[in-house]
């Protein structure tokens, strides 16, 4: 399994930054790991987020204030779900530490180093998978035991498991050939002891060929003995095989008389399977159908559906047409059943006048149609028991099955709960169960936020701020950084990281780029018109690279507007150049012939990033954000940052720190001759360009 690349971490992120929350995401997705991220505001809300999505890891700030640790570790475990929670911690503590483990946390990870956080995120989801991929392990093994014990015990072949000579396992044709009641008759007794003792010595030295390793052959004729003392001419065939881990025989004995007839024998397979009256499958029929489909559901997350019906007042129904009807009503009823029901379910008597249905392949919708259909295919018709015309309705109760309830017993107590409810408010009416209800509510949700994000590209409700880009050398010049915000309905503003994940997961991250690129060219062509000739860097995503349009909607923009394409800057992830280089250096030279220049951001997080600059052209590099916590005081990131300037300098590239936090950070980018100054230590970002520049 490829952790990061095939699938998606599902992390929740504890922690009073957002700031801090989206590096980290940043991080995490610049070192190739896909990262769905959510952060809870407050209790209530870490609440609801542990119960209706699913979640991989949490991860959770030691000393945050909006969820605290204790919190945290509270509700998780309340949740009773396998996931772990790994603590954000500024620096190392022993007494810390002990207590964070003692309060069941797993691991702590170093907030500054993010090498460490991602090691230790990696780690613990490859565990997680491994226990989940454990669990289904355990849960085929079992579903494979059931079965194996299912097929012994119908088969019409006499079967029987032997250890060291021994009985361990046979089934009921074995019993009855030799007239036991039960396998406590047989269990331990010597397999030799059901041999003739004419032949017991010949088929000694075949159980010592046997128990060396040889082969055993594939058919060995001998003569039994039955329990009542009689003989009868026996064959046998061997095939090693284990039971409950340990090796051992598996025989199959027949009476060499018997003759095999196919069609008897299926017909005798398919009467076992109905019910004599109404030529519906009968209840143990049913029963291995359902165990078949909730073990799918297990492995492959296939949806079905389970309805448990009952005649309604059937105690006063009995009353009008006579105890001895009741067959008669129980076979329109199963006829009516047969006539709604489609091709592929599954219909059974499941008890005295209880009947049920498995419906395959059948999401909450199907199973809730399929359940009206049968109330009012009811409700609707009259019924013949016997001389007597009925209007017989019916209470239903239903369960949705799937990952969350994938156990028989569970679903039928739930569907019998259903069942009873309905009947307790009167009847003809259904009561569905559905355990992914919140898991519909999250996919609603989602969609609610994907007709959102869409509106927001029609209508313009997308908002801009705006963030100084200060240079440290040289003449001042107006330059600014755009930073997406999305309207919310109730006037706030709604941050990147709650919308873009989800503009991402369904193909909208493009259409968004359009609307912020085309909306960067109209400010510039305002600044224009006051006289202002102002730089405007905008993000774009990997999405743009990937599709030509941008390149001509650039173009297209910068002629209508009469901008000049110098002043619209474009930065992209060096981790997504990385890894679709070719595209991005097409998209470079598209842009190129109308004068805009495209930089890197997220810069300084590779093994050698400058080695990329040998095959992309960057105008700038904006080095990480992680290069700048503790600046003055870190001499290995001073160390990095100096290396970085002087290889730009180099290069002929221009260089940006962004996220600077304190004076003595500017001292140190100032002497290392960084290019340009990005952080709230000099400007918090706003909906205005105001900052003065000279």
């Amino acid at each position: 399994m490829q952790l990061g690349k095939d699938t998606a971490l599902r992390l929740l992120i504890v922690d009073d930054s957002v700031e801090a929350a989206e590096a980290i995401v940043s991080g995490l997705r610049n070192a190739g790991v896909a990262v769905r991220p959510s952060r809870p505001e407050n209790e209530n809300e870490f609440q609801s987020l542990i119960e209706s999505q699913p979640q991989d890891l949490v991860l959770a700030a030691q000393n945050a204030g909006t969820v605290p640790l204790s919190k945290v570790m509270e509700r998780v475990g309340a949740s009773g779900k396998d996931l772990p929670v790994l603590v954000l911690v500024n620096a190392l503590d022993e007494a810390a530490l002990l207590n964070m483990m003692a309060m069941g946390a797993r691991r702590v990870v170093l907030r500054e180093h993010m090498d460490h956080i991602l090691h230790v995120l990696r780690s613990e989801w490859f565990d997680l998978e491994a226990r989940r991929s454990y669990r289904r392990l355990e849960a085929q093994i079992r579903e494979i035991e059931r079965r194996c014990d299912a097929l012994i015990d119908s088969s019409r072949d006499p079967i029987a498991y032997i250890h060291e000579g021994m009985h361990i396992r046979a089934n009921v044709a074995y019993l009855e050939m030799f007239g036991f009641e039960s396998f406590e008759d047989i269990e331990g007794m010597s397999l030799l002891d059901l041999v003739a003792s004419k032949k017991v010595d010949e088929f000694k030295k075949l159980l010592k060929q046997l128990s060396k390793g040889e082969a055993p052959p594939p058919r060995y004729e001998t003569e039994a003995v039955a329990l009542d003392g009689s003989h009868f001419p026996a064959v046998m065939e061997f095939t090693q095989a284990t039971y409950e881990g340990e090796n051992c025989l598996q025989v199959v004995l027949r009476k060499q008389e018997e003759v095999f007839d196919p069609k008897a024998a299926e017909e005798l397979e398919r009467l076992r399977q109905l019910d004599q009256v109404t030529g519906l499958f009968n209840r143990q029929t049913f029963l291995r159908a359902l165990e078949d489909a909730v073990a799918e559901t297990a492995a492959k997350a296939t949806p079905h559906g389970l309805l448990l019906l009952e005649p309604d007042h059937y105690a006063r129904l009995l009353q009008d047409i006579g105890i001895d009807a009741a067959d008669d009503l129980a076979a329109a009823v199963a006829e009516r059943l047969r006539s709604t029901v489609g091709d592929n379910d599954v219909v059974a008597r499941f008890g005295e006048h209880q009947f049920a249905v498995l419906t395959h392949n059948s999401d909450h919708a199907h199973t809730s149609a399929l359940a009206e259909s049968l109330r009012s295919a009811f409700a609707d018709a009259v019924l013949e028991a016997r001389n007597h015309s009925l209007n017989v309705t019916l209470s239903i109760g239903g369960v949705q099955v799937g990952e969350k309830i994938a156990n028989v017993p569970a679903i039928l107590a739930k569907a019998n709960h259903g069942l009873q409810s309905t009947i307790g408010v009167g009847g003809n009416r259904a009561e569905l169960y559905d355990p992914s209800a919140t898991d519909r509510a999250e996919l609603e949700r989602v969609a609610a936020w994907v007709a959102r994000i869409r509106e927001a590209i029609a209508s313009d409700q997308f908002v801009i701020h705006f963030q100084p880009l200060v240079p440290l050398h040289g003449a001042p010049d107006e330059m600014y950084e755009t930073l997406l915000r999305l309207r919310g309905e109730d006037g706030s503003l709604v941050q990147p990281l709650t919308f873009l994940p989800i503009a991402e997961e369904h193909g909208l991250l493009g259409e968004i780029d359009h609307w912020v690129v085309g909306r960067a060219i109209r400010l510039i062509a305002d600044r224009q018109r006051m006289n202002r000739r102002t730089r405007l860097m905008v993000k774009i995503t990997q999405a743009s690279l990937q599709d030509d349009t941008l390149v001509t909607h650039i173009g297209e923009q910068l002629n209508i507007h009469g901008v000049d394409g110098r002043l619209l800057v474009l930065q992209i992830p060096e981790s997504k150049v990385f890894t679709n280089l070719r595209t991005a250096q097409q998209f470079q030279a598209g842009v190129a012939q109308y004068g805009v220049r495209v930089g890197l951001e997220q810069f300084g997080t590779g093994l050698n990033p400058f080695q990329l600059l040998t095959h992309f052209d960057a105008s700038f590099i904006k080095i990480d954000r992680s290069f700048m916590r503790e600046l003055g005081t870190s001499p290995e990131h001073q160390q990095r940052v100096r290396e970085f300037a002087a290889k730009a300098q180099e290069l002929g590239k221009q260089t940006i720190a962004e996220h600077v936090q304190d004076a003595g950070s500017m001292s140190t980018l100032f002497g290392a001759g960084i290019d340009y100054a990005q952080g709230h230590f000099l400007a918090q970002a706003g909906p205005d360009m105001d900052y003065e520049f000279g």
